[in-house]
Protein backbone atom coordinates (compact mmCIF):
# COMPACT_ATOMS: atom_id res chain seq x y z
CA UNK A 1 0.00 0.00 0.00
CA UNK A 2 0.94 3.32 -0.81
CA UNK A 3 0.53 5.55 2.35
CA UNK A 4 -0.74 8.90 2.57
CA UNK A 5 1.85 10.36 5.26
CA UNK A 6 0.49 13.09 7.01
CA UNK A 7 2.77 15.41 9.83
CA UNK A 8 0.65 17.00 12.10
CA UNK A 9 2.72 20.19 12.88
CA UNK A 10 3.51 23.72 11.64
CA UNK A 11 7.32 23.63 13.02
CA UNK A 12 9.56 24.26 10.32
CA UNK A 13 12.22 22.24 11.47
CA UNK A 14 10.12 19.28 11.85
CA UNK A 15 8.93 19.62 7.92
CA UNK A 16 12.89 20.09 7.73
CA UNK A 17 14.18 16.84 9.36
CA UNK A 18 11.27 14.64 8.10
CA UNK A 19 11.76 15.80 4.24
CA UNK A 20 15.49 14.41 5.18
CA UNK A 21 14.19 10.97 5.32
CA UNK A 22 12.72 11.28 1.09
CA UNK A 23 9.65 10.46 2.73
CA UNK A 24 6.82 11.93 0.79
CA UNK A 25 4.50 13.65 2.81
CA UNK A 26 2.28 16.33 3.50
CA UNK A 27 1.44 18.77 6.17
CA UNK A 28 -1.84 19.06 7.78
CA UNK A 29 -2.62 21.41 11.01
CA UNK A 30 -5.62 21.61 13.16
CA UNK A 31 -5.74 24.11 15.49
CA UNK A 32 -7.60 24.16 18.77
CA UNK A 33 -5.66 21.23 20.94
CA UNK A 34 -4.88 22.95 24.17
CA UNK A 35 -1.72 21.59 25.09
CA UNK A 36 -2.19 20.31 29.21
CA UNK A 37 -1.38 17.40 30.60
CA UNK A 38 -1.47 16.06 34.27
CA UNK A 39 0.87 17.32 36.71
CA UNK A 40 1.68 13.93 37.98
CA UNK A 41 3.72 13.30 34.44
CA UNK A 42 7.88 13.29 34.45
CA UNK A 43 10.31 13.87 32.12
CA UNK A 44 9.21 11.96 28.54
CA UNK A 45 6.19 11.13 29.76
CA UNK A 46 5.03 14.91 29.07
CA UNK A 47 5.63 14.75 25.62
CA UNK A 48 4.45 11.55 24.93
CA UNK A 49 1.37 12.58 26.29
CA UNK A 50 0.44 15.49 24.34
CA UNK A 51 1.78 13.53 21.13
CA UNK A 52 -1.14 11.75 21.81
CA UNK A 53 -3.28 14.26 22.48
CA UNK A 54 -2.30 16.56 19.33
CA UNK A 55 -3.27 13.07 17.50
CA UNK A 56 -6.73 12.93 18.39
CA UNK A 57 -7.94 16.18 16.92
CA UNK A 58 -7.01 13.97 13.55
CA UNK A 59 -9.04 10.69 14.31
CA UNK A 60 -11.93 11.66 12.30
CA UNK A 61 -9.95 12.44 9.14
CA UNK A 62 -8.17 9.24 8.97
CA UNK A 63 -8.15 7.25 5.98
CA UNK A 64 -7.24 3.34 6.01
CA UNK A 65 -3.96 4.75 3.85
CA UNK A 66 -3.03 7.20 6.73
CA UNK A 67 0.06 7.90 8.71
CA UNK A 68 -0.10 10.41 11.56
CA UNK A 69 2.71 11.64 13.04
CA UNK A 70 2.22 13.94 15.74
CA UNK A 71 4.84 15.15 18.33
CA UNK A 72 6.02 17.09 20.80
CA UNK A 73 9.26 18.71 22.39
CA UNK A 74 9.88 19.94 25.73
CA UNK A 75 13.02 21.16 27.45
CA UNK A 76 13.42 19.30 31.09
CA UNK A 77 15.88 21.19 33.74
CA UNK A 78 15.69 20.85 37.84
CA UNK A 79 12.34 18.40 37.47
CA UNK A 80 10.54 21.58 35.36
CA UNK A 81 9.39 22.08 31.98
CA UNK A 82 10.91 24.85 30.12
CA UNK A 83 8.80 25.14 27.58
CA UNK A 84 8.30 27.93 25.02
CA UNK A 85 8.55 31.76 26.57
CA UNK A 86 5.90 34.56 26.77
CA UNK A 87 8.22 37.29 25.84
CA UNK A 88 12.13 38.07 25.47
CA UNK A 89 12.18 38.78 29.08
CA UNK A 90 11.38 35.40 29.92
CA UNK A 91 13.71 33.77 26.75
CA UNK A 92 16.42 35.67 28.70
CA UNK A 93 15.82 33.98 32.12
CA UNK A 94 15.36 30.38 30.62
CA UNK A 95 18.84 30.83 28.85
CA UNK A 96 20.50 32.15 32.08
CA UNK A 97 18.68 28.96 34.10
CA UNK A 98 20.46 26.85 30.95
CA UNK A 99 23.81 29.09 31.46
CA UNK A 100 26.59 26.56 32.37
CA UNK A 101 24.12 23.70 33.47
CA UNK A 102 22.90 20.57 31.93
CA UNK A 103 19.83 19.87 30.70
CA UNK A 104 17.07 17.00 29.01
CA UNK A 105 15.41 17.45 26.18
CA UNK A 106 12.69 15.19 25.12
CA UNK A 107 10.48 14.48 22.40
CA UNK A 108 7.49 12.52 22.30
CA UNK A 109 6.36 10.77 19.06
CA UNK A 110 3.01 8.95 17.81
CA UNK A 111 2.50 7.03 14.67
CA UNK A 112 -1.21 6.65 14.40
CA UNK A 113 -3.77 4.82 11.62
CA UNK A 114 -6.61 2.73 11.27
CA UNK A 115 -6.46 -0.90 12.03
CA UNK A 116 -6.36 -2.25 8.44
CA UNK A 117 -8.49 -5.20 9.78
CA UNK A 118 -11.48 -4.02 11.44
CA UNK A 119 -11.21 -0.30 9.73
CA UNK A 120 -12.29 1.47 12.83
CA UNK A 121 -10.55 0.93 15.46
CA UNK A 122 -7.36 3.35 15.50
CA UNK A 123 -3.20 1.99 16.08
CA UNK A 124 -0.94 3.89 17.89
CA UNK A 125 2.87 3.61 18.23
CA UNK A 126 4.45 6.17 20.59
CA UNK A 127 7.28 6.51 21.84
CA UNK A 128 9.64 9.17 23.26
CA UNK A 129 13.47 10.33 22.69
CA UNK A 130 16.04 11.42 25.30
CA UNK A 131 19.07 13.86 24.60
CA UNK A 132 21.22 15.47 27.24
CA UNK A 133 22.53 18.80 26.60
CA UNK A 134 25.28 20.65 28.03
CA UNK A 135 25.85 24.42 28.10
CA UNK A 136 28.83 26.17 28.61
CA UNK A 137 28.56 29.54 30.75
CA UNK A 138 26.72 32.16 28.86
CA UNK A 139 27.29 36.07 29.11
CA UNK A 140 24.88 38.32 29.39
CA UNK A 141 25.98 40.15 26.16
CA UNK A 142 26.01 36.77 24.82
CA UNK A 143 22.45 35.83 25.92
CA UNK A 144 20.95 39.47 25.24
CA UNK A 145 22.68 39.49 21.25
CA UNK A 146 21.19 35.29 20.49
CA UNK A 147 17.20 37.12 21.71
CA UNK A 148 17.80 39.99 19.81
CA UNK A 149 19.24 38.43 16.49
CA UNK A 150 16.81 35.16 16.50
CA UNK A 151 13.58 34.31 17.47
CA UNK A 152 13.71 32.34 21.16
CA UNK A 153 9.80 32.27 21.37
CA UNK A 154 8.69 29.43 19.46
CA UNK A 155 11.26 27.34 20.68
CA UNK A 156 10.65 25.12 24.00
CA UNK A 157 13.39 26.24 26.20
CA UNK A 158 13.94 29.55 24.42
CA UNK A 159 16.71 28.13 22.36
CA UNK A 160 17.52 26.19 18.62
CA UNK A 161 20.87 24.05 18.87
CA UNK A 162 20.94 24.60 14.84
CA UNK A 163 20.99 28.50 15.63
CA UNK A 164 24.31 30.78 16.40
CA UNK A 165 23.79 30.01 20.20
CA UNK A 166 24.43 25.96 19.32
CA UNK A 167 27.30 27.29 18.12
CA UNK A 168 28.56 29.03 20.76
CA UNK A 169 26.98 27.59 23.79
CA UNK A 170 26.68 23.38 23.75
CA UNK A 171 29.70 22.25 24.78
CA UNK A 172 28.75 18.66 25.07
CA UNK A 173 25.32 16.46 23.67
CA UNK A 174 24.42 12.55 24.50
CA UNK A 175 21.66 11.18 22.30
CA UNK A 176 20.13 12.56 18.93
CA UNK A 177 21.18 16.02 18.20
CA UNK A 178 18.05 16.03 15.36
CA UNK A 179 15.74 15.06 19.02
CA UNK A 180 17.03 18.46 20.29
CA UNK A 181 16.06 20.02 16.91
CA UNK A 182 12.53 18.89 17.55
CA UNK A 183 12.16 14.88 15.76
CA UNK A 184 14.42 12.29 16.62
CA UNK A 185 14.55 11.25 13.06
CA UNK A 186 16.80 7.70 13.49
CA UNK A 187 13.56 6.62 15.92
CA UNK A 188 11.08 7.50 13.84
CA UNK A 189 12.76 5.66 10.66
CA UNK A 190 12.87 2.90 12.78
CA UNK A 191 9.20 2.87 13.79
CA UNK A 192 8.41 3.44 10.22
CA UNK A 193 9.71 1.09 8.54
CA UNK A 194 7.96 -2.31 9.09
CA UNK A 195 4.59 0.17 8.19
CA UNK A 196 6.27 0.58 4.82
CA UNK A 197 7.50 -2.49 4.23
CA UNK A 198 4.10 -3.76 4.73
CA UNK A 199 5.00 -5.59 7.71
Amino acid sequence: MDYDIILASASPRRQELLKGLDLPFRVEIKKGVKETYPSTLQGGEIPLYLSQLKASAYLDSLRQDSILITADTIVWLDNQVLGKPKDLEQAKQMLSRLSGRTHQVFTGVSITRLNPESKQDVLQDSFFAESSVTFNRLTDQQINYYVEHYCPLDKAGAYGVQEWIGYVAVNRIEGSFYNIMGLPVALLYQHLQPLLNGQ
